[in-house]
This record gives structure tokens, C-alpha cells and sequence, in this order.
């Protein structure tokens, strides 16, 4: 019972931590319950210790993911189910190997391959195939922004090996006290906890009071149509949506305008990729550009791409079934519309799992056939592109970083916006599907953490909201409330600097992996050692 206790414990304390509601503070205990339940096992007569450590670990995570992101059956009950339920198992599945690791090492080296394991496994959630990165540790402290300034130095890998440290210290500290029984042992412990926490806390405030940047202003309009995505989103025509637009814009829109920017697949009929620059629709946005010569119209759409040639077929092309030799390639585009003579485009790179894009198809797909497709996901698979483009205004003078949706959510993915020169940030995104809950605000706060990082604002338009404008430190300075029609008009500032977490990315993550494989090795290549 006491080791059901202390995995409850963890489990709630992963859920009061987590924004949009939760006090950060909390996760630099959230681990301890967990360590200390392990500890216990692992130096009991108990059988079977793996697996109920694997079991014990899996309810404290399953509390936390079920918790935090069960919003996510609003769009696919599958979904949401296999992100629960596996990344469930994959934490799990960290804390048995360091269980299996701490039995063969000393309790040190144990716990730093714990903290490097971690670190790495973040690292792996951001770029494979199943990647789901809602739930590292560093995005806990997107609400408290004056707290981590430093990120634009780390990235938000700073903050989970910060909380990961900290609960180390926890845990060890309960264990000496445990063996020596001393009172003694107690304020030493809450000064150096206290400096752990507030010397990172302050560095960050003076940070944050003393940060400025000079540059050009930018006047954005960002709208919120506030489609229903289940209804009638996909059933209106992309020049009836040409309406809309111009409305929402008009009701904002001014001379000194540099941009109006539209949501994620804002015109969801899909469009003919090679007709398009000669479409009734670009027709539309071009003779509004005309009308307001100094103004870039950004906005999401959807594209279609059909061919008969086999060397165009990719990873990410789509068969069309019913027709021999057939093939086509489903985009989810952001575009500018300015005085230049040609649409720019950009392809959403960072996909959805199982919603836009089927991970490991080659291996899965003989499996479970298109049960993806059939519990929720999409019929087409998106297709993506390389490098991240930059969008350059008419006047050369402002670059927009086209970001669409889910990939707000991916820290180093964002700063190659930036090192391909943009000056400011867009994120255009569709968070309908999850209705009104903690998923869309979630979703705008993780976007605060992109602004640290990079040190750029953000214009951020969502269909059904929120739709914010975001300054180079993570203050939302306006916003429109979810659920409601209108748009938006702000002024933004440019930067050209770098910070140096652009420069470095993920070098926190790439320096523990090195860090982890070493240590594991020489766990490994040693004799276990005594319960003693």
C-alpha cells in the first residue's frame, strides 16, 4: 500500500504542475515518490521487482498523461488513446531500465544515466516518427515565463534538466536523512534547495526587467473566423471563405497595414497545386493586395497534387485507389499573397501522428492495415518539405516565419525559421478540433516559450481561438477569446539578433545522450552489485 501511495503521489504532483493550471514548483518534487518507491523495491525480498516497479510507474504517468491530455479524443478518441497509453509506457519503460541500471551501480551513477536517460528520451520524442513532445519536462513552465528568460540560452531543455536535478537532490537528501536520523541535516537541505531554485529564478528576472530590443514595427491584423471544424469548415467553398476574409480584414485594416494573417487551412477546399496562381481565388486575393498595395495576405490552405509519373512518388504520396497509375500529394500550406508577382508557399513539415501522417507505415501498415485511417486518423498523408521557409514581405524589409500549428510545439524545429532570417514569427492553427479545453490554451502557451527562445514576436491567428499577439518575452499583450468572431489588429517588432539557443539548438539533449551512453557502459560492463 505504501508503494501504491507514493506512485499516486508522483502522478498528481506531474498533474498540479502542469499548465495551464498548475504551480511548476511542484515537479521539482514529482519525481522523489516515484525514486523513493523504486528504491524500496529494489532493496526488498520481494519478486517480480521489475515488473512492479514498471506497473507502479506506469500509474503515476498514466494519472499524469490522462490528466493533461485527455482532450485529445475531441478529435480522435484513437488518438488520444495510443498517445495515453504508449507514452504511458514509454516513461514507464525509463524508469525500469534505470531500475535494472541502479542494480549492477552505485546510486550516483545511477542517478545521473536517470537524469541523461530522460533528457535523451525528450530528445528522441521531438524527432521520431511517434513524436509527442507535449509533455517534456521544460515546456512545464510556460505560464512563468519571468522564470525562465534564460531559455533563449537552453532551450526548454533547461528547465527539465533543472527539474531533474532538483528532484535528485530531493531524493538524495531523504535518503541521508533516513540513514542518519539527524535534525542537523534539514536547514542545510533548505538553504542549498532554496539556492537551486531561486538563483536560476533570479538570473531570469533580472533578465527579464532589463530586456529590450530596437526595430522595425510591424502592424499586423490576425483573424479568428471561428469555423466549426466538424461542420462547417469543410463545407463551404474557398471563395466563400474569400468573403469572410475580406470582411474580418476590412474591419481592421488601415494604410499603415503590413500584414493580415488567416489561420491554418483557412481555405480547407483542396486546391489544385498547378492551377492555382491562375485560380478564381487568386484572382480574389490579388485584387484585394490592389486595392491595399502596402498589405501581405497570410494564410493556411489546402493543396492537392495529382500525377501519373512514378518518379514522383515519395515516402509521403498518397495512392488514389480507385484509378491505375494514379498518385497524389495532400499539402497543408501556408501562403503570402503581396504585390510581387508570385505566391509563396510553405509546407507544414511537422506533422500530426496519425492524423496527417501514418508513422512507420512500411512496418505498421501490414499490421494494422489502415486502422489509423479508420479510428480517427486522415486518409491522406501530408506531404512535407525540407528546409523551413521564410515568407519576405513586399518591401523586403519584414520576414514571417509561416508556422503552422503542431510545429509551434518543437523548440530547435522553430529556430531554423529564424536562422533562414526571420525577423518575426507567425504560428497559424486550427485548435477547434479539441473544443474548449485545456487544449488549445495549452497550445498558446507553449507558443510563449518559441518567443523566448528565439527572441521574436509573434502574430498568432487560430480559427476558433486563441488568437494572440506574443512580444519577445513571452508576454501575451492582447489576444481574442476562444470562440468568438472578430480579428485582431497589433504592432509587433522585428529582431535580427540570434540567440544563442538558435545557434546551438539542442545542445543540452545532444551533450546527455553523449553523457548517457558513456555511463551506461560502464554500468553495463560491471559486475551487479549487492543490495550493500
Amino acid at each position: 500500500m505504501k508503494q501504491f501511495l507514493l506512485a499516486l503521489a508522483s502522478g498528481f504532483l506531474f498533474v498540479l504542475g502542469w499548465p495551464t493550471y498548475g504551480f511548476p514548483l511542484l515537479l521539482f518534487f514529482a519525481f522523489v515518490p516515484l525514486l523513493l518507491l523504486e528504491h524500496n523495491i529494489r532493496l526488498s525480498e520481494t519478486k517480480r521487482k521489475g515488473l512492479k516497479i514498471f506497473g507502479l510507474s506506469y500509474l503515476s504517468f498514466f494519472i499524469w498523461n490522462i490528466l493533461t491530455t485527455s482532450w485529445l479524443a475531441y478529435a480522435s478518441v484513437f488518438g488520444a488513446a495510443f498517445a495515453v497509453f504508449v507514452n504511458t509506457a514509454l516513461m514507464a519503460l525509463l524508469v525500469l531500465i534505470y531500475h535494472k541500471y541502479a542494480k549492477r551501480s552505485s546510486q550516483n551513477r545511477a542517478l545521473l544515466f536517470l537524469v541523461t536517460l530522460w533528457i535523451s528520451f525528450e530528445k528522441l520524442h521531438l524527432g521520431w516518427e511517434f513524436s509527442w513532445p507535449w509533455l517534456n519536462l521544460g515546456n512545464a513552465f510556460s505560464e512563468f515565463i519571468s522564470w525562465i528568460q534564460w531559455y533563449e540560452y537552453t532551450g526548454t531543455f533547461g528547465g527539465t534538466l533543472w527539474v531533474l536535478v532538483l528532484n535528485v537532490f530531493v531524493f538524495k537528501n531523504i535518503l541521508k536523512y533516513h540513514k542518519k536520523q539527524s535534525k542537523a541535516l534539514i536547514k542545510p537541505f533548505l538553504l542549498k534547495f532554496a539556492a537551486f531554485v531561486f538563483i536560476p529564478i533570479g538570473i531570469s528576472l533580472v533578465i527579464y526587467y532589463n530586456y529590450n530590443h530596437e526595430g522595425d514595427k510591424v502592424n499586423v491584423i490576425v483573424l479568428q473566423p471561428n469555423i466549426d471544424p466538424y461542420s462547417d469548415k469543410y463545407n463551404i467553398t474557398n471563395l466563400e471563405f474569400s468573403e469572410l476574409f475580406f470582411e474580418l480584414a476590412n474591419s481592421k485594416i488601415t494604410d499603415s497595414t503590413d500584414f493580415v494573417i488567416a489561420p491554418e487551412t483557412f481555405f480547407a477546399e483542396s486546391t489544385r497545386l498547378p492551377t492555382f496562381d491562375n485560380s478564381p481565388l487568386t484572382g480574389k486575393l490579388k485584387r484585394y493586395v490592389n486595392e491595399h498595395p502596402n498589405v501581405n495576405l497570410l494564410t493556411g490552405i489546402s493543396f492537392i497534387d495529382w500525377f501519373h509519373d512514378k518518379k514522383r512518388i515519395r515516402k509521403e504520396t498518397n495512392t488514389y485507389k480507385p484509378r491505375i497509375n494514379t498518385w497524389y500529394d495532400d499539402y497543408n500550406t501556408a501562403i503570402l499573397v503581396n504585390a510581387s508577382d508570385s505566391v509563396a508557399k510553405y509546407n507544414k513539415s511537422k506533422l500530426v501522428v496519425g492524423v496527417e501522417n501514418f508513422p512507420y507505415q512500411h512496418i505498421l501498415k501490414p499490421i494494422v492495415g489502415d486502422a489509423l485511417i479508420d479510428l480517427g486518423g486522415t486518409v491522406a498523408m501530408k506531404t512535407t518539405q525540407d528546409y523551413r521557409g521564410v515568407f519576405t514581405s513586399s518591401n523586403h524589409k519584414f520576414k514571417a516565419a509561416p508556422i503552422i500549428c503542431y510545429e509551434s510545439v518543437y523548440g530547435e524545429f522553430v529556430t531554423g525559421y529564424v536562422r533562414n532570417e526571420a525577423n518575426f514569427l507567425t504560428i497559424i492553427t486550427n485548435d477547434g478540433w479539441w473544443n474548449d479545453t485545456q487544449g488549445h490554451k495549452q497550445h498558446l502557451s507553449l507558443a510563449r516559450l518559441r518567443a523566448i527562445e528565439t527572441r521574436r514576436d509573434i502574430a498568432r491567428s487560430a480559427n476558433t481561438g486563441i488568437s494572440a499577439i506574443i512580444n519577445s518575452k513571452g508576454e501575451i499583450t492582447s489576444r481574442l477569446a476562444y470562440n468568438q468572431k472578430g480579428a485582431l489588429a497589433g504592432q509587433i517588432t522585428t529582431n535580427n539578433k540570434l540567440t544563442f539557443y538558435v545557434i546551438a539548438g539542442d545542445y543540452i539533449a545532444r551533450i546527455s545522450i553523449f553523457i548517457m551512453i558513456f555511463v551506461f557502459l560502464i554500468g553495463f560492463f560491471r559486475k551487479e552489485k549487492s543490495k550493500l
